[in-house]
């Protein structure tokens, strides 16, 4: 078993910036969950802290935005990441240093999650804030991956079909992106339907709906996990696919935490030998 453990090694190194969750179900500790579970190695930038569990937010602190474009160049200058997955900054002078940051670290492959509510309805993000990520940051991104709410928010358009999906992620583009890939899992359907679109194409990603309130930091995960696999080479299509399956295999083994919203299950991709001999 020692032998084996040795010869593990990540396949790629995934920076992360966004916030903290003191539950452990989403933001940064979900997204290290997952770059961890499915090979690669996690770097941080923390943009702000939070006090919450699987039934709210209680607070939320800023980091200072100098001290958060010191941790994205510091551990960038060391250790250069393949990816970057984007999530909380609820800020505008959070979003600047981050712009900032980008321009300096000069990564290509950046997946961002817009990150506006919480699950529990929480309010995440400042108006002006909204209008810098959609004037700025959408530019940046090769991939961005709101939920119909966040779309909603983006788009100032209402979401309830698919039809709308793709209406929205049309304007998106229009705002710069590059591929968009709204997640369907608040429109109640039997199937949860998530829409992949660029310029060239559309591909809608079918999956089964979970009788389930444990799905906190669903949207967390899948970002890193789609930031995870592009960082090894996947196609963006591919990516998004590996993803799903992956956040939707977490869902189904959620191991039913909490009084509220609980997490998902990150370690469902792995095999763990219990014996450690």
């Amino acid at each position: 078993m020692q032998k084996k453990l040795n010869n593990l090694k990540p396949r790629s190194k995934i920076l992360i910036i966004a916030g903290s969750d003191s539950s452990g179900g989403a933001g940064i500790q979900a997204d290290i969950k997952t770059v961890t579970t499915l090979g690669s190695y996690a770097m941080t930038a923390v943009t702000a802290v939070t006090a919450q569990n699987t039934t709210g937010v209680k607070s939320i602190i800023e980091i200072n935005p100098k001290e958060i474009l010191n941790q994205i160049i510091f551990s960038s200058k060391d250790i250069r990441p393949d990816a970057i997955k984007i999530g909380m900054l609820n800020s505008s002078s959070v979003i600047k240093s981050v712009l900032k940051a980008l321009d300096l670290i000069k990564v290509k492959r950046i997946v961002l999650d817009p990150v506006m509510v919480a699950k529990g309805g929480a309010k995440l993000i400042d108006k002006q804030a909204i209008n810098l990520l959609k004037s700025k940051l959408i530019k940046k991104a090769l991939l961005i991956t709101p939920n119909i709410p966040e779309a909603e928010i983006l788009t100032k358009t209402k979401i309830s079909s698919n039809e709308d999906m793709v209406n929205a992620a049309s304007k998106l583009l229009e705002y710069g992106a590059k591929n968009v890939l709204i997640k369907g899992g608040h429109l109640k359907n039997k199937i949860v339907q998530d829409i992949f679109v660029n310029k060239k194409d559309i591909k809608i990603f079918n999956s089964n709906r979970y009788n389930t309130k444990n799905t906190h930091g669903t949207g967390c995960t899948l970002s890193s996990a789609v930031t995870t696999f592009l960082s090894c080479g996947k196609t963006i299509k591919k990516s998004c696919e590996l993803g799903i399956k992956y956040v939707n295999s977490a869902i189904k083994s959620n191991p039913n935490y909490g009084k509220g919203h609980g997490p998902i299950n990150h370690l469902n991709s792995v095999k763990i030998n219990r014996k450690f001999k």
